[in-house]
């Protein structure tokens, strides 16, 4: 298979802090730090969050912008995607930063149950961060944590109201909601291939089945997503030393797999992304 593997690196995310594992970069120098290194290990995608000083979630514009200023200067070319998920902020603050015109944003599609709360996506909410992407010309990267997402995505898209290509991330492990199932993640990848063969899809899993899930994506011919958003160990007892460790890990999968690792230009072209500035 030669087909180019596109690695995501979720670099922070909104749950973990330092006390879980001191890599966890949670200022915006930080965060700019861990991308460029992650870079060098194969990742093309940069997913961030920012947070406050006390490392709880923001959705704080300003941090956006010096968040993607940096990455800009530091890590030319990557893809730079913004998290419009729930935990940082409510309503429309959600999508505060898309002015910003970043490649990517996350865009959920329905709602699902957290480990202790319900992430609301309410019809309204997702057709305005929809919109806005259309006025910014962001493309979304659909984050399906249930089958009924994967479908809304399908159906939106179809309807012309998404942004720019197809893209669709398998969230599995989430507590409450898809476990990593090898046979819902093979059914997935076959609803994909018959109901959007133009799309491009990627797959992540959260804890100790990050590696289970890069490795499945992988081996199926999709894209894959690692970092400390989703998991900070690189096994029971050890903690993962960085990003770039666990983006290091998947790009070995690709070897294993005979699959070349994108490059952020090779990853703008299969994502039929604007070229960088």
């Amino acid at each position: 298979m030669s087909k180019p593997c596109i690695l995501c690196c979720a670099i922070t995310g909104s749950v973990p802090t330092k006390a879980d594992n001191p890599a966890v970069p949670t200022t915006v120098s930080e965060q700019i730090e861990s991308s460029h290194a992650a870079v060098e290990a194969g990742a093309s995608i940069i997913h961030a969050h920012v947070r406050n000083d006390d490392e709880t979630p923001s959705s704080d514009p300003e941090k956006f912008a010096l968040l993607k200023e940096g990455l800009e200067k530091h890590c030319p070319g990557v893809i730079i995607q913004f998290s419009t998920g729930g935990r940082s902020g409510a309503g429309q603050a959600r999508g505060g930063m898309l002015p910003l015109r970043p490649d990517m944003a996350s865009l959920s599609v329905g709602s699902n149950n957290f480990p202790t709360r319900v992430y609301e996506n309410p019809p309204e909410l997702i057709s305005w961060l929809s919109s806005e992407m259309q006025t910014y010309e962001i493309t979304p990267e659909i984050e399906a944590f249930d089958l009924s997402h994967i479908l809304q995505a399908i159906r939106h898209h179809e309807a012309g109201t998404l942004y720019g290509q197809l893209y669709v991330q398998f969230v599995m492990g989430v507590k409450n909601a898809m476990p990593v199932d090898r046979e819902v993640f093979e059914f997935y990848v076959k609803l994909m291939q018959e109901r959007a063969p133009n799309a491009e899809w990627c797959a992540a899993g959260i804890g100790a089945a990050q590696v289970t899930v890069n490795e499945w994506a992988i081996a199926a011919g999709g894209h894959t997503r690692a970092g400390l958003e989703d998991n900070v160990r690189l096994d029971r007892n050890t903690l993962a030393p960085s990003n770039a460790a666990l983006i290091a890990r998947a790009a070995e999968l690709c070897d294993k797999y005979e699959r070349p690792v994108a490059t952020p230009a090779q990853a703008r072209e299969i994502l039929g992304l604007r070229a960088a500035t």
